[in-house]
């Protein structure tokens, strides 16, 4: 007896969850750490690109579209010359703003003069590299605004701590909007071992995103989580400090997240205090570097562990409650840029 096999149709595709798994556009993204790129060029696959990075002669970073508009290999496997990378496969020559310069196996022929690669600005701050990811090439990116603990060098010093972690970086973003789970996973930290094991919460309204926020108790425990938009995406919260963890009073953590390949995410951490150079400072520093840094990739490695063996589809099967509100308030506002940016999309092409 012969059984017939019908092949299930694939699930179709939802477009507002596929924006939000790929990276909302013009926005600013880290990328990487600045030490990634050295003297030769560089692969990332960020944001659903294949991005190549290059620094030319005076140190300078650039980024393209990492294909060769000739037959599509690869560029980041060519020769930096200065402001250009020269394809390996046909010796191609494609100009930091992607413009064809020289194609030397045809000289004079269209592909020359053309814009026939995709460019993109980047930025490097606070230790990381940062790429405006434009729904369409723009010639001037509008302002890289970020938190003042990683700008004003003169108050705040701080620490990048980058990792790549497996899953959808919007399960990073409900962890970091989750304060209640710090009194639970992270309990035997030295700096998270206070607080009440239970607590209501309320969403504060601010000029650029919101606070979630335990109400009755401030600098106990990681009691708080902002979020922020300020063309990009980025979260703060503080963790009170022992006076063993040296000067400066609490531990600002600042937290940004890019979506990878495969479901991975880039996942920046920078970890700041508030202390003005000098001695204080110096001995916060020495203190990180040999005390606290330890404890710290500690505790991501417990977030690590957790958000890499939850399921892919956990959100499919969650039964929420009131210190999950900051979780729904983000994810319904993530929605609702996606489904901005495909309506003016739609609205562009119509």
């Amino acid at each position: 007896m012969t059984i017939a096999i019908h092949p299930v149709a694939p699930a179709p595709v939802d477009p507002v969850d596929h924006l939000l798994e790929i990276g909302l556009k013009d926005l600013w993204y880290p990328i990487c750490p600045s030490h990634f790129i050295k003297e030769n060029p560089i692969s990332l696959r960020r944001l659903g690109r294949k991005i190549a990075l290059w620094r030319d002669g005076e140190g300078v970073l650039h980024a393209l579209e990492d294909r060769c508009p000739h037959r599509g290999a690869p560029l980041s496997q060519g020769v930096v010359l200065g402001d250009r990378l020269s394809c390996p496969y046909h010796g191609v020559e494609v100009r930091h703003d992607g413009v064809v310069t020289r194609v030397p196996g045809s000289p004079g022929c269209k592909l020359e003069g053309s814009r026939a690669t995709r460019h993109f600005h980047v930025q490097e701050r606070a230790g990381a590299v940062f790429l405006y990811n434009a729904k369409e090439p723009v010639d001037v990116p509008p302002p890289l605004v970020l938190p003042e603990q990683l700008t004003d060098e003169a108050e705040y010093s701080n620490f990048l701590c980058y990792t790549e972690w497996k899953g959808d970086y919007r399960y990073v973003l409900d962890n970091v909007m989750d304060p209640m789970h710090g009194t639970y996973l992270h309990k035997q930290s030295h700096s998270m071992a206070e607080g009440d094991s239970s607590a209501k919460f309320g969403v504060r309204p601010t000029d650029i995103g919101f606070v979630f926020e335990k109400e009755g108790q401030r600098n106990v425990n990681f009691d708080w989580t902002e979020w922020a938009d300020t063309g990009i995406h980025w979260m703060r919260l503080e963790i009170p400090y022992p006076k063993t963890g040296g000067p400066g009073g609490n531990f600002i953590i600042i937290g940004a997240f890019s979506p990878m390949a495969n479901g991975m995410t880039a996942t920046f951490f920078w970890r700041a205090r508030k202390l003005p150079k000098g001695w204080e400072r110096d001995t916060w520093r020495f203190l990180y570097k040999n005390r606290l840094e330890a404890r710290h990739w500690h505790v991501l490695e417990q977030d690590r562990v957790m958000l890499e063996e939850m399921e892919a589809d956990a959100n499919q099967h969650e039964n929420l409650y009131q210190h999950d509100l900051g979780i729904v308030r983000l994810r319904r506002h993530m929605r609702n840029l996606a489904q901005a940016q495909l309506a003016e999309a739609e609205a562009a092409t119509a």
